[in-house]
């Protein structure tokens, strides 16, 4: 058999289509959702992510706003910076773009974000919404990962959900996300034992560990759904992911690609999260 792709762009679109209609809607009863963006530094990759991030706000009609602060910027000027935009009551969606630099906390910075803002899901009471099963913001990759998911058509409930890596951007709030939708999930790790058996159980395989190609096509069994966020440079320079796309696609019965698979969902959830997060701000009904 062969896998069946799942682009993540065509999807994403439809979910940015979705949101420009909501924010549409909030035009005309005049409001004016916003996003503020905060950088520190100069690190390549993160310029482009927040590139990509203001042209997506744009193109959906939500006020994108960027902080560029040097790479000396201390962590008390961020605090400050992000106390100030807590307070400020056109802010809907505060983002602070990861990573930065060393001699700035990340968890002091997270924990600072008011979390009605925290547009990434990241914050502790954000996360501890997700565990304990209340409507909270929740981190925009695993919430596209489970739309990808979703597009596949399979049920959840009763299935057999693999994810490997245990971060608190991806791993554990995907394990929470399945489990809430009643798949049975088991997390990997770096120290998990017979990592091959393990993915062999799985239904559904989530693979963000951060190590290219790690997960072999034969290690996966027949009709399994492969999400694969991880995004990786091989030996010879080229972009890949956590699992050997090949040797999968030949087992999988859905797979998405890299790039062009998961990347797009991320920022199309980060437009979701922020609307979801203008309309809670202002007691309005949700908008999806």
């Amino acid at each position: 058999m062969a896998a069946r792709i799942l682009d993540g762009k065509s999807i994403a679109a439809t979910v940015r289509g979705e949101v420009k209609e909501a924010v549409d809607r909030l035009h005309a009863r005049g409001v004016f959702p916003s996003l503020h963006v905060v950088l520190v530094g100069d690190d390549p990759a993160s310029a482009v992510y927040v590139r990509n991030k203001a042209r997506a706000c744009e193109e959906v009609g939500i006020r994108g706003v960027t902080h560029r602060l040097p790479a000396t910027t201390t962590e008390a000027e961020v605090l400050a910076l992000l106390h100030r935009l807590n307070g400020d009551p056109e802010v809907d969606g505060v983002l602070v773009q990861l990573p930065l630099p060393p001699h700035i906390s990340a968890d002091r910075v997270i924990d600072a974000q008011d979390p009605a803002r925290d547009v990434d899901g990241f914050h502790p009471v954000n996360l501890g919404r997700l565990v304990s099963g209340r409507e909270g913001l929740v981190a925009c990759t695993p919430a596209g990962c489970m739309r990808l998911i979703q597009e596949t058509g399979i049920r959840l409930q009763g299935k057999r959900a693999v994810v490997l890596g245990r971060s608190l951007i991806v791993g554990k709030p995907m394990a929470l996300l399945l489990l809430a939708a009643h798949a049975t999930v088991t997390i990997c790790h770096s120290r998990t034992r017979d990592l091959p058996a393990r993915v062999a159980e799985a239904d559904v395989l989530v693979a963000a560990i951060g190590q290219a190609r790690l997960v072999r096509g034969e290690w996966i069994q027949e009709g399994t759904v492969v999400i694969d966020v991880g995004m990786n440079r091989d030996e010879e320079g080229r972009l890949c992911g956590d699992v050997d796309f090949e040797g999968a696609s030949r087992q999988a019965s859905f797979i998405t690609p890299v790039p062009g698979g998961v990347g797009p969902m991320t920022i199309a959830f980060l437009l979701r999260n922020t609307l979801i997060a203008a309309c809670a701000r202002r007691g309005l009904p949700p908008p999806f």
